[in-house]
């Protein structure tokens, strides 16, 4: 983190453009200039701004917005709740369908079913995400305009949330139909983000479950009567997950970079929107605590799958003897 915040700060100081000029109205004094910089610590040497800047972000004062006039903080929080849950939702559907389709390549165990999906899993991952959302986009508003494609949800519908994780909120206060609202129109963006991700994943995992099926436990296992599809899912399935933890954690680092896009497409208020939005009107505080914030976002997921390798294969948690 600390690196980070060193090289995120020195590069934004080395691209050309004036932050304050962007905020400075038509005619505007040299006074009002010097004071706007006093306003932000831009009057001071670069050294001493970062050091200003490092103190107060220890204490999570990451500074105010110039363009929102806000504290960055409280941008940020009201916008990543968006970014986490389309991140969560495009997770789930890229882990089903992958899991699906691994799984059913190798029960068929036939040439045919397993050259459809690796057509289907090499075209998918050929695609990026950015121009999955335009062709969704393309064919829902030809054939489908009834399926919403801009906004995170209908602002003819009244909203009474408490926190920021409406599609989470509503599941669990069991409104069922406000869910279903969100939903609709989390659905396009998720997928979009989730393709991609699909394709990697059951690339993988379909190899890491051949192999499996080729070790002496799953003979074995076929020897004492058990059907395929058991073996598959009580044998081989642990141990082909441990290379898959390995892609997915670092798949979802970029899946995470690339909402940045999707949410632009899709009109959708989350952190990579604003993001974009930032570096566009040159708001220097809010640009260093977005990269902030998606750095620990990525050292978060880290941890946590190594957690999960732990869980997959408990000898890594032992010491040899």
């Amino acid at each position: 983190m600390l690196g980070v915040s060193v090289v995120v700060f020195a590069i934004l100081r080395l691209v050309p453009g004036d932050p304050i000029a962007m905020m400075l109205p038509p005619g505007a004094t040299e006074e009002t200039r010097q004071n706007l910089e006093r306003l932000y610590g831009m009057d001071k040497p670069l050294i001493e701004q970062y050091f200003i800047w490092l103190r107060d972000v220890l204490h999570l004062d990451f500074g105010m917005s110039t363009q929102f006039r806000l504290p960055v903080m409280e941008v940020i929080f009201n916008r990543l709740p968006v970014t986490l849950e389309l991140v969560l939702l495009a997770s789930i559907i890229a882990l089903t369908l992958s899991f699906a389709l691994s799984v059913l390549a190798v029960w068929i165990q036939r040439d045919g079913a397993t050259l459809i999906i690796d057509g289907a899993s090499g075209l998918t991952q050929a695609i990026p995400d950015f121009l999955w959302a335009l062709i969704f986009i393309f064919f829902v508003t030809l054939y489908a305009p009834s399926i919403p494609i801009s906004g995170r949800y209908d602002p003819r519908t009244a909203q009474d949330f408490i926190t920021g994780f409406y599609l989470i909120e509503a599941l669990i206060t069991l409104r069922l139909g406000t869910f279903a609202e969100l939903l609709r129109h989390a659905i396009l963006p998720a997928f979009a983000l989730a393709l991609p991700l699909a394709a990697s994943i059951t690339r993988l995992l379909k190899s890491a479950l051949e192999e499996a099926m080729s070790e002496d436990y799953a003979i074995l296992a076929r020897t004492k009567g058990k059907s395929r599809i058991a073996i598959i899912l009580g044998e081989a399935l642990r141990n082909a997950l441990i290379p898959v933890i390995a892609l997915t954690s670092v798949q979802l680092a970029f899946l995470i970079g690339g909402t940045v896009l999707i949410e632009r497409l899709f009109s959708l208020p989350g952190i990579g929107s604003t993001a974009i939005t930032a570096v566009v009107n040159r708001d220097l505080p809010l640009i260093q605590g977005v990269v902030l914030v998606f750095a620990a976002l990525f050292i978060a997921i880290n941890l946590i799958s190594n957690g999960l390798y732990r869980l997959a294969d408990p000898r890594l948690g032992k010491t040899d003897e």
